[in-house]
């Protein structure tokens, strides 16, 4: 067999990438999923280089063990987040359990690395929660970035979508739907391509869905059709993000957040555990969960204390 295991490139940090993206063919991965997982095989490469280690052959449980300690260890004194240090370990394992076809055995970030547990409980209620704070930031980025990444951070605290959902969203097929059924359908740019629908409890919602519309015009979607998804994701959904950030002191991801607390807050009667809520009856707590979860396109209940908080 050729040298990395005959993934046809002999530089070792490129033959991880074209593993990484027969996992695009299978449906295992998204482009963007590829991209990061990538970038971040890519610094592992470099830290392999210099122990010259340069083929992946000669990568080993140990040696890997020692990456994940050294991650730890930045852990430790606060270089890097418990989450992040995870997630560089999680790449490298992805890439040797594709590259060896599966006889990779995964080496746990936790009992083989000491890294410590990610934290992903939500403590603190999201910024945008406030509508007064959320229209202020909305108004930023419409004046200073554009009505389309504008959009974007309308359908996200109002919709519940991830910010590649409604980039590639059709809100003039969505305002339709919505008027129509009382629900909107979200199928593009979703984490392993499941579609969801997302019910229509407010006119605030249809208002939404319509300046949305009216931002697209004649495209098929909320992203320019000039613009590939990274280019937009770099360019005007970053310079967004960082506006939300300077004034809900959250990006795009706390704007899911809002909504998730605000639902939660409609199907309970009380405020999610996160913005000062106390769990009253946990049937109803879970049942609610359940309801979030799904309109934010989890499989999972338990994700949903990402979003809203744990249920003590």
């Amino acid at each position: 067999m050729s040298r990395n295991y005959g993934l046809g490139q002999r530089d070792m940090e490129r033959a991880g990438c074209i593993a990484l993206k027969k996992g695009i063919a299978t449906g295992e991965f998204s482009f963007s999923t590829v991209a990061t997982y990538c970038g971040q095989w890519g610094l592992f490469c470099k830290w392999a280089a210099l122990r010259n280690i340069k083929k992946m052959e000669n990568i080993t449980y140990e040696l890997v063990e020692e990456y994940g300690r050294e991650l730890a260890n930045r852990v430790t004194t606060d270089c890097l987040s418990a989450a992040t240090a995870q997630n560089y370990l999680s790449a490298v394992n992805t890439v040797m359990r594709i590259a060896t076809g599966g006889s990779w055995k995964s080496l746990s970030p936790t009992k083989n690395c000491g890294i410590k547990q990610r934290s992903a409980i939500r403590a603190s209620a999201p910024g945008a929660l406030d509508i007064a704070i959320y229209d202020l930031g909305l108004i930023f980025v419409r004046t200073q970035v554009g009505a389309r990444a504008g959009s974007v951070v309308g359908l996200a605290r109002m919709l519940g979508m991830r910010s590649k959902e409604a980039s590639l969203f059709d809100a003039k097929r969505g305002l339709a739907e919505a008027k129509r059924f009382g629900f909107i359908t979200i199928s593009a740019g979703t984490k392993g391509g499941r579609k969801r629908k997302v019910p229509i409890t407010s006119a605030v919602q249809l208002e939404c869905l319509q300046s949305s519309a009216v931002a697209q015009g004649d495209s098929r979607a909320i992203m320019p059709p000039d613009k590939k998804w990274q280019t937009w994701r770099e360019q005007e959904l970053r310079r967004a993000r960082e506006l939300m950030k300077t004034h809900t002191d959250g990006g795009l991801h706390d704007l899911r957040s809002a909504y998730a607390c605000q639902r939660y807050q409609e199907l309970t009667g009380h405020a999610a555990p996160c913005a000062g809520g106390s769990i009253q009856d946990r049937a109803v707590d879970l049942a609610a969960r359940l309801i979030v979860s799904a309109e934010l396109g989890h499989g999972r209940e338990e994700v949903v204390a990402e979003y809203i908080g744990g249920k003590k």
